[in-house]
């Protein structure tokens, strides 16, 4: 038998991604809801699909463009983040549009860690973040937050070491849903900038919070603009999943290593995405707040049945459109999740991939389903649940 060649250690090392695991048994097991995978039932507004409708006529359609992104698009973004984010980009920030907002997360760590690094991940962190880190052979260091999942900020200080290059914060916050306050994220920007770290904040749920929670873009913070990164996606807000489109802002100082990684990884965003998000950021987003209401509503439905089944706690976060449940069962999560799905039809995701293994998680999403499957989605999830109770 022919011997295989050996692959990178470090990549075998790394978790395997979740949401395509929990796919596969979704597919291997028809008619199951799930409330799984972290995407919006609604399409795209219509300008999006518009903009493409002619896309290919024209010779330039097919070249190469810039590797900042569309002139038209940058000037959308600009104008975008000056009047919902408060980030003037004409003061020491530039923004880049790439292939999602999870590749702007890869071009960043690219460039500002090396091999043996450490960047912090508050806990529950976003899984994709955490295998970037390590991918680069570069060590996540976990660190808790409190009760409601919100940022302790002793806590990330006693972390950060010489090693220590950024910390990340998710807000609103996949996958407890959390929103940080405007204090914590000050806090936590001021801790970045008195130890010389990045604080790379991740918005790609800005537009979805509920209750009185209000987003906060650490960016838009005086004097942050020599050490502060903000991640955007347009997946969630404008029903872009499979677009692939998102965009950074970032320190002008790090412009000229960031095109060394972009024109290596990518050359260009894709010239027809990029063509659909501006119609889409012509819209605006009222098209995303609109649709709040609903998703809303199928929050409440979901969160009343679940916070009073006697063995799942839960908190009743305020933003993005997720639920963790902390199910007082013995059971392993990523085996919960298969039985939920083999013999209850209804799919989840385990907690223990967003680095949570003190107890059995679950994390919910509610942004893909219709009220009449959201409540069907729960009464399938309710009966595992209860069937869980009855192992005692």
């Amino acid at each position: 038998m022919a011997k295989h060649p050996p692959i990178s250690r470090t990549v075998a090392a790394v978790q395997t991604p979740i949401i395509p695991v929990v796919a596969e048994w979704t597919r291997n097991t028809p008619g199951t809801l799930s409330l799984g995978q972290g995407m919006v039932s609604y399409p795209p507004p219509a300008a999006a699909l518009h903009a493409i409708a002619e896309f290919g006529g024209a010779a330039s359609d097919h070249l190469y463009g810039p590797a900042l992104g569309h002139p038209d698009l940058l000037a959308l973004i600009h104008a975008k983040l000056h009047q919902e984010n408060n980030i003037d980009c004409a003061n020491g920030y530039r923004v880049m549009v790439t292939a999602g907002s999870n590749m702007a997360f890869m071009n960043v760590l690219r460039v500002l860690v090396d091999p043996g690094d450490e960047v912090i991940l508050p806990v529950p962190y976003y899984f994709n973040q955490e295998m970037a880190v390590r991918m680069l052979n570069c060590t996540p260091v976990s660190v808790a937050t409190d009760a409601h999942y919100q940022l302790q900020l002793d806590a990330l200080r006693a972390a950060i070491t010489e090693k220590t290059r950024a910390i990340v914060t998710v807000s609103p916050n996949n996958p407890s849903g959390a929103v940080y306050s405007e204090a914590s994220l000050r806090a936590v920007n001021q801790l970045c900038k008195d130890h010389g770290l990045y604080h790379i904040s991740d918005e790609a749920y800005e537009y979805f919070t509920y209750s009185a929670a209000q987003h906060f873009s650490p960016a838009s913070i005086d004097d942050a603009q020599g050490h502060t990164i903000a991640l955007y996606s347009l997946s969630k807000a404008y029903g872009f999943a499979s677009w692939r489109i998102g965009y950074m802002v970032f320190p002008e100082a790090l412009l000229p290593d960031l095109l060394k990684v972009q024109d290596t990884q990518l050359i260009c965003p894709p010239q027809i995405t990029q063509l659909a998000a501006i119609g889409a950021l012509q819209t605006g987003s009222a098209y995303c707040r609109q649709q709040l209401r609903a998703l809303a509503d199928i929050r409440q439905q979901l969160l009343g049945p679940l916070q009073s089944h006697p063995i799942v706690s839960t908190v009743a976060t305020d933003g993005a459109f997720y639920l963790l449940l902390k199910v007082a069962t013995r059971l392993d999560d990523l085996h919960l999740v298969n039985t939920l799905i083999r013999d209850f039809k209804v799919a989840v995701i385990p907690g223990s991939a967003f680095g949570l293994y003190e107890g059995c998680y679950l994390r919910v999403s509610y942004g893909m389903l219709d009220a009449k499957n959201a409540q069907l989605a729960l009464q399938r999830l309710l009966k595992g649940l209860d069937w869980v109770a009855g192992l005692g």
